[in-house]
Formats: structure tokens, sequence, C-alpha cells
């Protein structure tokens, strides 16, 4: 059990997919101009990589491995996801039109954000078997939730702030980001 804890915990916070392994960083610098925007895309990420890790996990453990076409896991996994952000999509378009239109391309992105790839990938290559899969998926996106939130609340008070011209709009975020990114780092020395 302490083992299964401590997969979420890495991959949320010590391997933050955003700010440590930077990955996805199009839709973690777009779509956190709005608080709500970034908590809504923080919940699809969630559902989708969540879902793709146990997608993925099977394909690999009872379809790939078996038959030994492993050299297909990439084609596969990207499949799988694209399956899936489609699905998320539909669901939104019906259920949150406000939603979905808030989130406008930055949906459509996640097909082709690297963290959700990268994710079933990694999961594969650490050997992790379904739970461990299915759970790393789960801290992966929580923590890329995390980052585009914290993101998001930091760009909301820079408005409110007197920024030189030269560092206002683009620079700005960059430099806030890679703050962030330093401030978790400093998970990395955490021991169980």
């Amino acid at each position: 059990m302490k083992s299964l804890i401590l997969i979420i915990i890495t991959s949320a916070l010590i391997n933050n997919v955003v700010l440590n392994q930077f990955l996805g960083i199009c839709s973690f610098l777009g779509v956190s101009k709005q608080l709500k925007a970034s908590a809504s895309l923080g919940v699809a990420v969630i559902f989708v990589i969540t879902i793709a890790s146990a997608v993925a996990s099977l394909l690999y453990d009872f379809v790939l491995a078996p038959l030994g076409m492993d050299f297909m896991k990439t084609i596969v996994f990207i499949l799988v996801i694209a399956a899936l952000v489609q699905i998320v999509e539909m669901f939104l378009k019906k259920t949150a039109p406000a939603i979905y239109r808030a989130l406008g391309i930055y949906l459509p992105l996640i097909t082709t954000n690297c963290a959700v790839l990268g994710v079933a990938l990694t999961n594969v290559q650490d050997g992790f078997n379904f739970i461990e899969s299915v759970l790393s998926g789960f801290g992966t996106a929580v923590g890329y939730t995390i980052a585009i939130v914290l993101l998001a609340t930091i760009r909301s008070r820079i408005h409110e702030e007197d920024i030189p011209a030269p560092l206002r709009g683009a620079p700005i975020v960059l430099i806030s980001a890679a703050l962030m990114s330093i401030a978790f780092m400093g998970f990395s020395g955490l021991s169980f």
C-alpha cells in the first residue's frame, strides 16, 4: 500500500509532468489565463490520462507484449488517447457547453499533449502493472492540474500588479512558470 501511495505522490509532485519533465507545456501556458478553464482542463486531463494509462497498460500487457509487437506501442497509445479525447470532447459539448467553449482549441490539443503519451510510455518503460499504471496516470494528471491551477492563480494576480513593460505578458508568465519549477524541485528531497 505504501508503494502505491508513493507512486501517486512521486508522479504528482516529485516528477511533475509539467514542472519537472516539461511535457504538456503548450496547454499549460495557453489555458492558464483563466482559473475556471484551467480547472476544467485539469479535470479533463485527469480523466484522459487515468483512463489512457489503464487502457494502454491492458493493451500492452495482454496484446502487444504477448504478440511481440512492442514496437507498435507508440502508435497504439496515440490511437487510444485520440479516442478518449474525442469521448471527453463529445461529453463536454453535450453536458457543459460553456466549459467546452472556454477550453476551445485546447481540448483537442489533449490528443497531441505529449504528457498523455509520455505517461503511457513511461508506465510501460518502468514495468508498472495495471494498478501501478492507473495510479501513476492519476498522480501525473493531478500534478498537471495542480500546476495549471497554480499558474492560473498566479496569472490572475499578475494582472493586478505593476509589472515593468518589458516583462508584461509572456515573459512574466515564463518567469513565473520557471519559479514554480524551481519550487517543485524542492519535493525531490522527500523521503519516505
